[in-house]
């Protein structure tokens, strides 16, 4: 499946990969299309067979802090939001850590991975416990089970901290094991929100959002207890993107390593949607930072199938996806000098044709503009041909050079206002596109 890799009308942020079993299953937040607020109270869970990522189920509400209809609260004492959930295995059973919002967090326990999870117990700490502790919170909990069977986690927001849980219950805190700051929120770690720790070897891996920008880093201890060292970035969804913030983890899925995260839609931070990238940990542990692409579990797409609109890894200049309603999303806001990316497309060895036919669907705005197209680079890139855009909604076509190989596409916007009135149509939304396809 291309980014965004589950159902584009589904919005999971923060999403928690997890391999059970011969699956995977993703655990996040739940967010709205154009939203004005992060997160609602509902925990959905999705899941994919390991041998199959383009195959996703989705199990239904799991767990919910408020009562909607058939969902029953699993949390008498509060309807705050659920926030960042996580999920890992010990002895046979699943254990929910859930954060919710301005109230204290829980653990829930089910026998399945998919759940429904049942309320196990609010967090116990210890007596005179530092006040991040005795507030019973833990924001955005990201739990690691050691291979020894010892259970912690790893919470914060502008401050980390992590302490060991009693695995003979799962939910209370083991007086004495309280660490703060596991992560310095000073340069070069930066720590702002969105632990996640994994283990990887006899190396753990705590992956988390700094508080510059949009990205996910990670640094690296010989032990749970760190110290951590900072390593690096792994992605940051803010290149050439609208920005806002980030939360995943990494995940290895039938021998590829995966970077889980997620990308803001709907002209806000607080509509977000998982997505997905493969990375590459090198023999001495390092991940070097990937880009941001459409591809998801693919390896590439193919031009010669219709593209929707909404597979962009590049929106600049202020352009932005919107969902109208769950059949229809597209691009909008498009003025002049937007850009607009997908990487990459795999447009094969044909050498016989000179020229390929270019189709875009687009709503019209009333608007005449252009549609410059350029391969590999926004910037440099060679331009293989254009298409006149007219003011009505339909299908434009025009004949681009053709191209082989493996290649980035970019649209570049243009107005076909000239002379006096040209500066009256700055900033004006010239159209929205809905798809597009090459033929040959």
């Amino acid at each position: 499946m291309p980014n965004p890799y589950l159902p584009r009308w589904e919005y999971i942020p923060d999403g928690e990969p997890r391999v059970f079993g011969n699956r995977v299953y993703i655990y996040g937040s739940h967010d709205n299309a154009g939203s004005d607020k992060f997160c609602d109270y509902r925990l959905k869970v999705w899941s994919a067979p390991v041998d199959n990522l383009n195959n996703w189920t989705c199990h239904g509400v799991a767990f919910c802090t408020r009562t909607d209809g058939e969902n029953k609260s699993d949390t008498p004492w509060t309807e705050g939001e659920l926030y960042a959930p996580d999920v890992v295995e010990k002895d046979g059973k699943y254990y929910l850590y859930a954060y919710i919002f301005y109230a204290k967090g829980c653990v829930a326990v089910s026998d399945r991975p998919e759940g429904p999870f049942q309320l196990l117990s609010q967090y116990k700490v210890p007596e005179n416990s530092p006040k991040v502790l005795s507030e019973a919170v833990f924001v955005d909990p990201g739990v690691l089970v050691d291979d020894d069977g010892r259970v912690y986690i790893y919470c914060g927001y502008q401050g980390s901290y992590m302490t060991e849980i009693d695995s003979s219950n799962m939910y209370e805190i083991i007086s004495g094991s309280f660490i703060p700051d596991i992560i310095p929120t000073d340069s070069p770690h930066d720590f702002f929100e969105a632990c996640s720790l994994r283990k990887i070897g006899n190396t753990y891996y705590l992956i988390y959002s700094p508080k510059i920008g949009s990205r996910l880093a990670y640094a690296t201890s010989a032990s749970p207890r760190g110290p951590f060292e900072y390593r690096g970035v792994i992605i940051d969804n803010g290149v050439d993107y609208p920005g806002g913030n980030n939360h995943g983890s990494i995940c290895e899925i039938n021998g590829q390593w995966y970077i889980f995260y997620h990308r803001t839609t709907n002209g806000t931070v607080m509509s977000r949607r998982d997505c997905v990238e493969r990375i590459e940990i090198e023999p001495d542990g390092t991940i070097k930072q990937v880009e941001m692409t459409s591809l998801g579990f693919e390896k590439s797409l193919s031009p010669y199938e219709i593209i929707p609109a909404d597979l962009a890894c590049v929106l600049k200049g202020g352009c932005f996806i919107t969902e109208k309603n769950i059949f229809s999303r597209v691009i909008t806001n498009i003025t002049t000098g937007c850009i607009i990316g997908y990487k990459y497309f795999d447009f094969g060895e044909d050498f016989i044709s000179k020229t390929m036919e270019f189709n875009i669907s687009i709503n019209g705005m009333g608007c005449k503009s252009k549609l410059r197209i350029l391969i590999d680079d926004y910037e440099n890139g060679l331009e293989i041909g254009s298409v006149d855009i007219g003011s009505d909604s339909g299908v434009y076509m025009g004949a681009v050079k053709n191209v082989t190989g493996r290649h980035a596409v970019y649209f570049i916007v243009q107005d076909r206002y000239e002379g006096y009135f040209t500066d009256m149509f700055k900033g004006r939304n010239l159209f929205e596109i809905t798809s597009f396809v090459f033929s040959k």
